[in-house]
């Protein structure tokens, strides 16, 4: 996705703010230190932590120190280009060890997140069920196929009658 206010990317953020979605946004330096700034225009955005490289088998490879420095690496990086420290931190692919837990931890990070649903290729998926409940946490990439994705997102929150909110706000950070 291009995220430099033409294309994909900025019909992503147009899609965004005529919603008025608030969005809590975790982010990989690999994906964005070409723009970083891109997704400070989002409106009611979080920018949360999502490691520095987005290794997918990161919770099965390194160790703690490894751990660490991928996670508070990409505090620092949150903290220099939008101003404020991520609270939650959501590895890549999902999956977390003891040691993802505890450097996490480390790193003033108050939660990690998971996913009950995803919009991909256009259309939604659930861990459980075959509509949004409420209380889900859905998670959307900036991929090419963006707008697609938050069209069915929003489909599926207007036929289960759901407001979206942070989730910051849900969880009470």
């Amino acid at each position: 996705m291009q995220r430099n206010g033409s294309g994909a990317g900025a019909e992503a953020l147009a899609l965004v703010k005529e919603y008025n979605y608030p969005a809590s946004i975790f982010l990989a330096r690999t994906f964005v230190e070409a723009d970083p700034l891109y997704f400070a225009q989002f409106p009611f955005a979080r920018i949360q932590n999502h490691t520095l490289h987005h290794d997918t088998q990161v919770a099965y490879r390194m160790g703690y120190d490894q751990l660490y420095g991928e996670i508070a690496g990409m505090q620092d990086y949150v903290a220099e280009h939008f101003g404020r420290v991520p609270t939650l931190f959501r590895p890549p692919g999902g999956a977390y060890s003891a040691a993802m837990q505890q450097a996490a931890a480390a790193a003033g990070l108050k939660a990690i997140i998971t996913w009950e649903a995803k919009a991909s290729a256009g259309s939604m998926q659930y861990q459980v069920g075959t509509a949004l409940r409420p209380g889900d946490i859905v998670l959307m990439h900036f991929r090419p196929e963006f707008a697609a994705d938050l069209n069915a997102f929003r489909a599926a929150q207007q036929a289960a009658g759901l407001d979206v909110i942070l989730l910051e706000d849900f969880l009470g950070f």
